[in-house]
């Protein structure tokens, strides 16, 4: 029995106060208080919960909806809602050259043999399906990220113009009062503007590019024109959530909010409901766990992950703490992948940490280790310059890595929400997060890294960006490499020498959005014991399985892509 839920905590947390009776490693209620009894019980409100739920209640199944937190939304609401489906209706309508072939192709070149052919399979096949399900049963409309590249587009069956979608605009007044338990975001966009995740690519650009200034002055434009119609304006994440939260309205699902799994109830090795602190709630037909990663989970992530780990430099939904994980191990479930995570470079300023996607990849920075050398391409897709930092972390320490930058860079480009020219919060000097100094070497100083060493670095680096050839590390070669770079710095959008003083230097460390083991699951979503046998009445999608991405990452939204399909197909399985 895990130690986090003991007897004692079920007692106390049943309606009832009845006992439960124990076996080993399972929890079965023998005579708890019924909270209710539906078809389909879904843990957690995310992507992938509300997805299954809006799924099985369309089947005509009576199904209800466990949320731990006291909002709705989970990490998906808090994200850039960027969801990676090949083939989707909204791509083929707008012309992208996708095939069913082609995307089997690449899905198997990004993923290899971690993940059998039979997920990937059910993916790529029931992941169009979903998106036009999604369109037809709930407010949600979609756009294409046109530009966006998959990550590792020159693998065969690539597309470097890109596979992903995002929301469309959604007014929250069609959620009525139900609007207020929606969870906030990760970043809030400016006041005033209706941003797309599309949009941040120019908006960084805005002072320096011509194209930039125009898609802010399309925020804008939008932003007036929601407010003078009375509408609320929702994008990305916020657009995604409360979008499949309306669906479930007009489904007549119930989400209860503030209501935590504390175990799932098994019975004669079947899954049969879910024990609540309001006590039982029975599923007739299956258990649906959508319940988010383990990112928060200090213990776990100790006990799983690499080393230095911790909660502090995620940014995912601060209630993702295993508790599916935990109750699905105790029915019997096979775990994979556990030492990954959906990683990203990370800068632990005060509050959440900052994700840093254009920053690091702008022309002009460059990242260095402790030695004060570079180890990996900056530009990379992000979760591989995080495996690359903890594989080499060993050997020459690269946690914390910096991000080095010069006047010149900070002169042009936005940083988080710091416009160019503005100084950097006091409060990121104060926490260690940024170091400026009037020299390169004075920076190595500052932030302990040999400062003949870095002068070394810069210099080469320097070399390489005037010729616009990355000697060591390639980078500007792949297609991906140039989206969030700035077109008009030649030879190469990806490389600026730095020349410009004072000089920065931002913390660097690894960052996620959330982790990406779990249950192991079949291609119909339903979760596999160790033998490989079938868990009756448990399925699992989202971060609480295991990712069909594997330790890779095909393109902007391969989480949440995943997510609501493997929901879909729960939806339809049980």
């Amino acid at each position: 029995m895990d130690a986090e839920l003991t007897r004692r905590q079920i007692l106390r947390g049943t309606a009832a106060g009845v006992g439960l009776a124990m076996t080993p490693g399972l929890a079965t209620a023998a005579h708890a208080a019924t909270a209710g009894e539906y078809d389909v019980v879904v843990v957690g409100a995310g992507a992938a919960g509300m997805t299954a739920a809006l799924t099985a209640a369309k089947r005509g199944l009576s199904v209800v909806v466990l949320e731990k937190a006291p909002t709705f939304g989970g990490s998906a609401a808090r994200s850039g809602a960027g969801i990676w489906i090949p083939n989707n209706p909204v791509l083929l309508a707008a012309g992208v050259p996708d095939t069913p072939a082609k995307a089997a192709q690449y899905l198997a070149a990004v993923v290899g043999p971690d993940v059998p052919a039979e997920r990937q399979e059910a993916f790529l096949r029931n992941g169009p399906a979903m998106i036009a399900f999604v369109m037809a049963n709930s407010p949600l409309r979609f756009r294409w990220m046109e530009g966006y590249s998959d990550y590792y587009p020159e693998l065969p069956g690539g597309l470097p113009n890109g596979r992903s979608i995002e929301p469309d605009q959604f007014d929250g007044n069609l959620l009525g009062a139900e609007l207020a338990n929606l969870n906030p975001p990760y970043l809030a966009t400016p006041a005033g503007m209706v941003v797309f995740s599309a949009d941040y690519k120019w908006l960084n650009l805005a002072a320096v590019n011509a194209k930039g200034a125009a898609v802010a002055a399309a925020c804008l434009a939008r932003g007036t024109a929601a407010a003078l119609a009375g509408q609320k304006p929702l994008t990305m994440g916020q657009s995604l959530a409360a979008g499949l939260r309306a669906g479930l309205l007009q489904a007549n699902v119930p989400v209860l909010l503030n209501t935590p799994l504390l175990d799932l109830n098994v019975e004669n090795g079947a899954v049969t409901g879910v024990l609540t602190p309001n006590g039982l709630v029975r599923a007739r037909r299956g258990v649906i766990v959508g319940s988010g990663g383990f990112e928060h989970n200090a213990a776990m992530r100790a006990q799983y992950q690499r080393q230095p780990i911790g909660t502090a430099w995620t940014v995912g939904a601060k209630e993702n703490t295993g508790d599916g994980h935990r109750a699905g191990q105790r029915a019997g479930a096979a775990l994979d992948l556990m030492d990954d995570a959906w990683w990203g470079p990370a800068i632990p300023i005060p509050g959440d940490p900052y994700f840093c996607l254009a920053e690091r990849t702008l022309p002009g920075g460059l990242i260095v280790n402790q030695a004060g050398k570079r180890f990996v391409n900056e530009a990379a897709p992000y979760s591989d310059v995080v495996h690359v930092m903890y594989d080499k972390n060993p050997a020459e320490p690269d946690i914390p890595a910096w991000l080095v930058v010069d006047q010149n860079y900070r002169n042009k480009y936005l940083f988080r929400d710091t416009l160019p020219l503005l100084p950097l919060p006091d409060a990121w000097y104060s926490a260690g997060a940024v170091y400026k100094a009037s020299s390169i070497q004075a920076l190595g100083s500052a932030i302990g890294v040999p400062p003949a060493a870095l002068k070394s670095t810069v210099d080469r680096f320097n070399g390489f960006a005037w010729s616009g050839v990355d000697g060591d590390f390639r980078r500007g070669v792949s297609a991906y490499d140039h989206y969030y770079t700035d077109p008009l710095v030649l030879p190469n959008s990806c490389l600026a020498p730095l020349w410009a003083p004072p000089f920065y230097a931002f913390k660097i460390v690894p960052g996620d959005l959330g982790t990406k083991g779990g249950m192991r699951t079949d291609a119909r979503a339903r979760v596999l014991r160790p033998d490989g046998t079938v868990i009756p009445g448990l399925y699992a999608a989202g971060n609480a399985s295991a990712a069909v991405m594997g330790h890779s990452y095909a393109g902007a939204g391969s989480t949440i892509g995943p997510a609501m399909t493997f929901g879909f197909v729960a939806g339809n399985d049980v």
